[in-house]
């Protein structure tokens, strides 16, 4: 299987070196389509000769096609990708907001899967929702999410609107967690602690909360009430987040992530 990653950024590489470490693909069946020569698979065995800055017949060789590119950068791609393309190829998309329907009409091909990953991809622990077009049967559904998995977890959704969904929560999700990290780390700098601590304390808190919440069947609200004892100092803080109506405020900054998610794809 010879696979071509168009963009080769961040989540390229991403794709790249965890196809290779989990032994999925071999380095030399990767190539890639970058906009300029700068780029080098050195640190992870592709060969030079597999990167290459011009769109050209042999596009058409390659059974996967990944597009990592910018939304805003997928019209001029198109152009000038078209021509080579096969409808035997699968599109594999991680690009944000741009639907299987504008995929399939900017580059006349009907196998294409849309998906959305995240950052923890990159160290993989990352959470990515994907779907794909009518014509993408079983078998290729199933190579495509055992790619997929080698950067964490998956979901696969019938529904394409849950990719925008997906989006607003588990794609941006990060940036809300480390927005909630960064303000604890300055309110306990506040109380008295030096930055080195208050990371240390923030850090450990939120891996620790996670591993625990996974190692048991037990609710979040379950969680809170176990750690929130009547009267106590986890209560004040709760009474302050259900004042400023904390939760209202997620929902919506949720909400205006994946509104912000349809108009990339409009």
């Amino acid at each position: 299987m010879k696979v071509l990653i168009i963009g080769f950024g961040n989540m390229g590489k991403t794709y790249a070196n965890s196809f290779i470490s989990s032994r999925f693909i071999k380095p030399e069946d990767i190539f890639a389509l970058v906009r300029n020569g700068n780029f080098s698979g050195k640190e992870n065995g592709i060969p030079e000769g597999n990167f290459s800055t011009t769109a050209a017949k042999e596009i058409g060789d390659f059974d996967i096609i990944i597009l990592a590119v910018k939304p805003q950068d997928f019209g001029h791609l198109a152009q000038a990708v078209k021509p080579f393309l096969k409808n035997s190829q699968i599109i594999f998309s991680v690009m944000a907001g741009i639907t299987l329907a504008t995929i399939e009409k900017q580059l006349s091909c009907s196998k294409i899967v849309r998906s959305m990953p995240n950052i923890p991809t990159q160290i993989g622990m990352g959470m990515t929702v994907f779907t794909a077009s009518a014509n993408v049967d079983r078998k290729e559904l199933f190579i495509i999410q055992n790619l997929i998995n080698t950067t964490g977890k998956s979901v696969y959704v019938e529904n394409e609107k849950l990719i925008d969904a997906a989006t607003a929560i588990s794609g941006s999700g990060p940036a809300y967690v480390f927005y909630f990290m960064q303000s604890m780390i300055k309110a306990a700098v506040d109380l008295g602690f030096n930055e080195s601590e208050a990371e240390l304390l923030v850090n450990q808190t939120f891996m620790g909360s996670v591993a625990i919440q996974n190692s048991y069947s037990l609710s979040n609200q379950e969680w809170i009430a176990k750690v929130a004892s009547k009267g106590g100092t986890t209560e004040s803080a709760l009474r302050v987040f259900e004042k400023g109506s904390l939760e209202n405020t997620i929902v919506e900054a949720v909400k205006a992530a994946n509104d912000r998610a349809l108009e990339l794809g409009s």
